[in-house]
């Protein structure tokens, strides 16, 4: 199963939680609304961690990546992205959303750590 956990800090306190994303075009997007401690958190702070986990016992794989975030509301990427969300997630059918009325993160990687996957 593939899963992923994003950090973000407030007040030195370090934040994590699991996320949906999707890899495309060399960055990460998740998915994530207005009023998450995550979304205030990068508005602070833009600097980010994703680990990505592929587990399977005695085969487990991962990759670290630190970056920026960038947020986006509306425009044309933040719709090549919802579709390809929509794609993906039935969470997304299930309950579509508009631009500007939740946003997607962007990491931009500017370091990378991987184990079991190049």
């Amino acid at each position: 199963m593939e899963e992923a956990r994003i950090a973000t800090s407030h007040d030195d306190i370090p934040h994590v939680k699991p996320v949906s994303f999707i890899y495309h075009t060399k960055n990460i997007f998740i998915a994530t609304d207005y009023k998450t401690r995550t979304l205030k958190n990068l508005k602070i702070n833009p600097k980010v961690s994703v680990t990505i986990d592929i587990y399977q016992s005695g085969k487990h794989k991962a990759v670290c990546i630190q970056g920026k975030a960038k947020v986006l509301e509306n425009g044309q990427e933040f719709q090549e992205i919802y579709k390809i969300f929509e794609k993906k997630f039935a969470w997304v059918r299930n309950e579509p959303w508009k631009e500007n009325e939740a946003p997607f993160i962007k990491i931009i990687a500017t370091n990378k750590t991987s184990w079991g996957i190049t």
